[in-house]
């Protein structure tokens, strides 16, 4: 069986026995009406009426079936719908009484100012019902606000694959190869005072070809040593390799002090 309702985060399945609702506790309507103008109106829409012909008479006995059906239900009236009541038999009780031929012409319809102030009141309600038609900001589009993403300042450099490193070193020793007949004797060369010559021509924030650290009149001995001192100096983090793209020239710069 479904609840009939929840009480306190329990369903509750029958209605307690002990259980009483006052008379008024519960009212439905179903026309709501912004005051008086709007309840005449509605009533003369309903009956198809011009309204610069309004039947005064029937009018008022439908606006005073409605006051009553709202009084039967112990609704408070607003001040405003009691004075159109006392309008509404005013009208109706000049229009019963007999009009003097002399005096037709010069006399004013009754009706006269109740007309007026509904037409008023009509041109009002179809701009506000128009208005409302209208796209409405919180209601029908809203307003949105979006932003880049935050991007690193700096973009990482692409990782250098070691064959790359050795196919850039056949290409020095290939040039190296044409100086070796100039040499008649071969000094000793260090890697540790080649890492040193090579980290003083080295800056923080320029990269230099991989290749301008290599001395081809030096032969393949000092190639060799030149690349040795490299791998060292990448391994122990003290230079940077890198390659903008796939097969592309390789570059070496000082890495930053930690």
């Amino acid at each position: 069986m479904a609840p009939l309702a929840r009480v306190s985060g329990k369903d509750l399945i029958d209605l307690p026995s002990d259980l009483y609702i006052p008379p008024d506790a519960l009212a439905v309507f179903l026309e709501a009406f912004e005051g008086p103008l709007d309840l005449l109106l509605y009533l003369i829409r309903r009956q198809n009426m011009d309204i610069l012909d309004i039947d005064v008479s029937e009018i008022t006995r439908q606006y005073m079936d409605y006051i009553g059906a709202v009084e039967v239900m112990r609704f408070e009236l607003a001040a405003e719908y009691l004075v159109m009541a006392a309008t509404l038999a005013e009208i109706k009780s000049r229009m019963l009484l007999p009009r003097h031929e002399s005096a037709e012409e010069d006399e004013l319809d009754p009706r006269a100012e109740l007309i007026r102030r509904l037409q008023q009141y009509e041109r009002f309600k179809q701009a506000a019902e128009d208005i409302d038609t209208l796209p409405r900001m919180e209601r029908d589009s809203f307003s949105v606000s979006a932003s880049l993403p935050q991007l690193p300042s700096t973009q990482p450099h692409p990782d250098v694959d070691f064959m790359d490193m050795l196919l850039a070193l056949r290409g020095v020793l290939e040039r190296a190869d044409l100086f070796t007949s100039h040499h008649v004797e071969k000094e000793k060369l260090s890697t540790r005072e080649r890492m040193s010559a090579i980290l003083s021509v080295l800056k923080e924030d320029q990269f230099v070809a991989f290749q301008s650290l290599f001395t081809v009149e030096e032969g393949r001995l000092g190639v060799v040593v030149t690349f040795l001192a490299t791998l060292e100096l990448v391994k122990e983090q003290l230079i940077e390799v890198v390659q903008a793209e796939v097969l592309g020239s390789i570059h070496v710069r000082a890495r930053a002090a930690r």
